[in-house]
């Protein structure tokens, strides 16, 4: 009973509209996040700023389960964050939007690592010529630097997009995996797996594949759309 009823919840599509939308939840925050951070570690000292990129990049190389890990102790009941939201009836564990607390610090550093690589090869006689003319810094970030280094920004975007909506071990911690409410791709592929359904799993492992081939197929006419556009 248990059994058929998970493989009929499998079936539909609600596992791929919970992980577009945990994935584009996840990098709107990681966006202005992304960008920010970098924008203002890059005019740090250097020990400063080798501190904080050690610090900001970790995510990027712990397994995902030990982010995980530290989620379910921090947000879990059992914490202060945890508890004094479960007085107000709020959990942050085991519930959709906890993936997005998981993705976010999973995809950040893919944001973060290529902001910072554009904005150290931003020509900052751009900037001395737009101070000259008065423009405030605000301006200046918006209307030059962010229009300058878009590409690489783009593609740190699509990156974290792609990333978070293949993520597994962070999310699987703090969602787990409940048929019509955190069910992920990823989650769904590995349930099934465990109970023997290998053939609806390979659905889901094909629309996986095809939406990856195409977010990187993005990138790629992103590059090609760049590389023309400069050699004109």
């Amino acid at each position: 009973m248990v059994l058929s009823q998970q493989v009929r919840l499998a079936m539909n599509l609600f596992p791929l509209y919970n992980s577009v939308r945990i994935a584009l939840i996840s990098c709107f925050f990681t966006f202005f996040l992304g960008i920010f951070l970098a924008y203002q570690v890059r005019k740090l000292n250097p020990t400063v700023k080798g501190f904080l990129d050690v610090i900001l990049t970790l995510p990027l190389v712990l397994p995902p389960t030990v982010v995980g890990f530290f989620l379910l102790k921090s947000l879990g009941p059992n914490n202060y964050i945890g508890e004094f939201f479960a007085r107000r009836d709020i959990s942050l564990v085991m519930r959709w939007y906890s993936a997005v607390f998981a993705t976010i610090i999973v995809t950040f550093p893919l944001m973060y690592r290529t902001s910072r690589g554009a904005f150290e090869s931003f020509d900052m006689n751009l900037k001395y010529a737009a101070q000259t003319l008065g423009k405030s810094n605000t301006w200046i970030f918006w209307r030059i630097v962010l229009p300058s280094c878009k590409k690489e920004i783009l593609a740190g975007l699509i990156l974290s997009f792609a990333r978070a909506l293949g993520e597994y071990g962070a999310t699987s911690m703090v969602s787990g995996f409940i048929p019509n409410k955190t069910a992920t791709i990823s989650t769904t592929v590995y349930q099934l797996w465990r109970i023997g359904q290998d053939s609806l799993a390979y659905k889901w492992v094909l629309i996986n594949l095809a939406i990856s081939f195409v977010v990187l197929l993005s990138l790629n006419l992103l590059e090609s759309k760049e590389k023309n556009h400069a050699s004109v």
